[in-house]
């Protein structure tokens, strides 16, 4: 089943139904819009947005850490915990791994994720790895290399049900993207890493972004922020391949405003940025509601047992109870 919402297109897996307009880059209001009866149990009706920090220059990567929500300041070169009360004290400065670099570009940190041991694995655009901070927040090499070749720069990580790790590794943390001199690998893969061995099941998505699994680790979804802009559906095997992908949802429109990170709820329920905001859609492609923020969304993170969803957007950072709860990561801390 598809069904339409203003500035995109779902599809399950069926051809998909041309959308409205596009939407702009960032809408003035903020809001949660109902496009369907079934949004209810998912948000309650009436439940208000609040901005609950401000003042970075490009939040990302959030996630739920120890009662405080940890996130990259991308642009900023920063990465912060901000406290119940909104106070956002640097955890790492210089996140990226690098000292300067012009203003501006994203060679910060961006996605975190809670391992096994309780440690954080976190994305650094600046030295294109993913790194294990210590108890101290010292970062230390934990992948940087697939078949000896330099990633670009790893941007979303997510350990699925049966404990592998899947990352996003775009080029965006490259100054030229593609065609920066510095780029080793010959694609933008998606990475899946388990029992010591690393592969790259997708290697077809011009720009992969953010990533998510259903609860039963079947099905996998990936953004791709560009120059087309969607979400793909797979199905993964047990031996970590996937099938051919299915386009999920299509938006138009145009940078920066482009699909981004999402998360799942615990019905699988997809939550995706996207150009007008942040999509709900149900398992089978139908649009359930729309949040709009008078900023660009990046990125969400599930807090108090999935009760509450935070988003990264732009330079802030809003909070939103819902009724279904989110799915939390495979490990917590």
């Amino acid at each position: 089943m598809s069904v339409a919402l203003a500035g995109c297109k779902a599809k399950q897996p069926a051809p998909a139904v041309v959308a409205s307009p596009p939407a702009q880059a960032a809408s003035a209001s903020l809001e949660v819009v109902r496009l369907d009866a079934a949004l209810d149990a998912v948000i309650a009706p009436g439940t208000k947005i609040e901005k609950v920090a401000s003042g970075f220059v490009f939040a990302e990567g959030p996630m739920w850490h120890e009662g405080q929500l940890w996130f990259s300041d991308v642009a900023g070169n920063k990465m912060y915990a901000m406290t119940a009360d909104g106070h956002t004290p640097v955890l790492i400065d210089h996140a990226g791994g690098l000292d300067s670099y012009p203003a501006g570009m994203p060679k910060g940190s961006n996605g975190m994720a809670t391992d096994k041991d309780g440690s954080v694995l976190m994305t650094q655009h600046g030295v294109r790895r993913i790194a294990r901070l210590d108890d101290h927040q010292k970062p230390t090499t934990f992948l940087d290399r697939f078949e000896g070749k330099r990633f670009n720069s790893p941007n979303d990580l997510v350990f699925a049900p049966d404990g592998s790790l899947w990352f996003t590794d775009p080029p965006y943390g490259l100054t030229g993207q593609d065609r920066d001199p510095a780029k080793e690998l010959p694609f933008n893969g998606v990475y899946r890493y388990a029992n010591g061995k690393l592969t790259a099941p997708i290697r077809e998505l011009a720009r992969p972004n953010g990533i998510g699994f259903t609860s039963d680790g079947k099905t996998l979804y990936v953004s791709n922020s560009g120059p087309e802009m969607y979400v793909e559906r797979y199905d993964v095997n047990a031996d970590g391949t996937v099938s051919k992908g299915t386009r999920f949802i299509e938006y138009p429109g145009s940078a920066p405003d482009v699909p981004d990170g999402l998360k799942l709820d615990s019905a699988n329920n997809l939550w995706t940025s996207g150009p007008g905001g942040i999509r709900i859609i149900s398992p089978a492609g139908k649009v359930l509601g729309q949040i709009k923020l008078p900023e660009v969304a990046a990125n969400m993170a599930w807090a108090d047992g999935g009760k509450t969803l935070y988003i990264t957007a732009s330079t802030s950072i809003y909070r939103l109870p819902v009724k279904t709860p989110g799915a939390l990561p495979h490990y917590v801390k």
